[in-house]
């Protein structure tokens, strides 16, 4: 049986890191890819193949398809779109270009490389487009409005593109992870500090009393029901080992919980529950 090949992005920490690791020992062809060139080199030494690609750039995104399309003869069986970054701030307080930026990285960069890579799936009459979602796609939490609001997105698309391929080989699919220990956190502050004028908004003390110090918090503590990277790289080695993976998987108990008051609860009852969260 042939390796079987993956390009997995955002993989300088957290769950790209983990599903490259685990899919590389496994003996998968994995092409690791990261937004920064030091980080490519550190998995590089690692014995991944790694390599720069940036989703708010076109350019970088082309050539990462190119590339991996050029080191599997055209025959890349998976992707796995799972850079993200968010920035935490009320949906008041966040500036267009704040939007447009998260949007780029989030969601167009990511579709942008999905197109790149389906004429050659379509032409090997099979593959996998796994994309990383959140339970922020279907159920929003306050003071997460841009990271939120991608992530809906992102589920529209993934959920209009598995309809549009139905009667392909191409299996499009949905990873639904709710709280995992990951450093979103503290990739998320740069973000922050660039985009939310804290000082000049009506909200400064909501932001001193309620954001920022689960922002910088130094000695965090697991959240609640909180599972590690490798708890959501089981799952996306479930989809990949399927002939007939699910449209969608939840990954821990808050995800599944919110699935369940989701269609069971009305919105009202749902504001209630989660507005203060």
């Amino acid at each position: 049986m042939s390796q079987r090949s993956i390009l997995i992005t955002g993989c300088s920490s957290g769950i790209g890191y983990d599903a490259a690791s685990t899919l590389h020992a496994q003996g998968w062809q994995v092409f690791a890819t990261c937004r920064q060139e030091a980080d490519c080199v550190r998995l590089q030494g690692e014995g991944l193949t790694s390599f720069v690609l940036d989703y708010a750039s076109s350019e970088s995104v082309t050539a990462g398809a190119q590339r991996v399309l050029s080191e599997t003869n055209g025959k890349l069986d998976a992707l796995f779109n799972n850079g993200a970054y968010g920035i935490p701030g009320l949906v008041e307080d966040l500036p267009r270009d704040a939007l447009r930026a998260i949007f780029e990285t989030n969601l167009f960069g990511q579709f942008e490389l999905i197109s790149a890579l389906i004429p050659s799936m379509r032409e090997n009459k099979q593959g996998y487009i796994i994309n990383c979602s959140s339970v922020l796609g279907f159920c929003a939490l306050p003071n997460r409005g841009a990271y939120n609001s991608t992530k809906f997105a992102m589920e529209g698309l993934t959920d209009t593109l598995r309809l549009e391929l139905h009667n392909t080989n191409i299996h499009t699919v949905l990873i639904e992870p709710g709280p995992i220990g990951t450093k979103i956190r503290v990739n998320s502050q740069p973000h922050f500090e660039k985009w939310i004028d804290v000082e000049n908004s009506l909200n400064k003390e909501h932001y001193e009393k309620n954001v920022i110090p689960r922002l910088y918090e130094t000695d965090k503590k697991k959240d609640r029901f909180e599972l590690p990277s490798s708890a959501v790289t089981d799952v996306l080695l479930k989809a990949l080992n399927s002939n007939r993976p699910k449209p969608r998987y939840y990954v821990t108990t808050p995800t599944r919980v919110a699935g369940v008051l989701k269609r069971l609860l009305s919105s009202r009852q749902l504001d209630k529950l989660f507005a203060q969260r």
